[in-house]
């Protein structure tokens, strides 16, 4: 039972201290691969610097004949339905995440930070605990509620909030 669906997506996340604050609107693909099991996939838009842009507006501009690296935006995979959520971010090779959320259980979040230095594969993993991970929707969902806390061994990082908008 493979649904597919492109819908406009309101997605926030926001710290509890108000110092961390984003907010995205964009349109995302929706697959439903079980009754309660769902798949969004969005693309994040390419964040550079000036020189970087520059240089990836030239590249785009060159003939097709000559390749040059573009710099690729990254894609945002979440996994939810009711009991758990996993966020993937993976894409252009310089840094990518995984996180792993169930309400009440110490999931895991691995950053992967690649680079050009003798140890390209760098990971660094902290601990998530799920206070609140909410899924509202008919047959299909409109909206997703997780509150989490990071923690590094025993030492909490700080709270956070995602909230995620599917418009019908």
């Amino acid at each position: 039972m493979l649904t597919q669906l492109r819908r406009p997506i309101h997605l926030s996340f926001s710290s509890a201290d108000g110092l961390l604050t984003s907010k995205i609107e964009t349109v995302g693909t929706l697959y439903q691969k079980d009754d309660n099991r769902y798949h969004l996939v969005l693309i994040e838009p390419l964040v550079m610097d000036l020189g970087t842009r520059a240089h990836a507006l030239e590249a785009s501009a060159v003939s097709t004949l000559t390749t040059t690296a573009v710099p690729t935006p990254r894609l945002l995979w979440i996994e939810f339905s009711p009991y758990r959520v996993s966020i993937t971010m993976q894409g252009n090779g310089q840094f990518s995440y995984r996180h792993l959320f169930e309400p009440g259980v110490l999931g895991l979040s691995r950053y992967f930070l690649q680079d050009d230095s003798l140890y390209p594969n760098r990971e660094l993993r902290l601990r998530n605990f799920t206070r609140n991970l909410h899924v509202k929707g008919n047959l299909l969902p409109s909206y997703l509620l997780l509150e989490y806390e990071l923690r590094c061994d025993r030492l909490q990082l700080g709270q956070y909030t995602l909230s995620l908008e599917i418009h019908h």
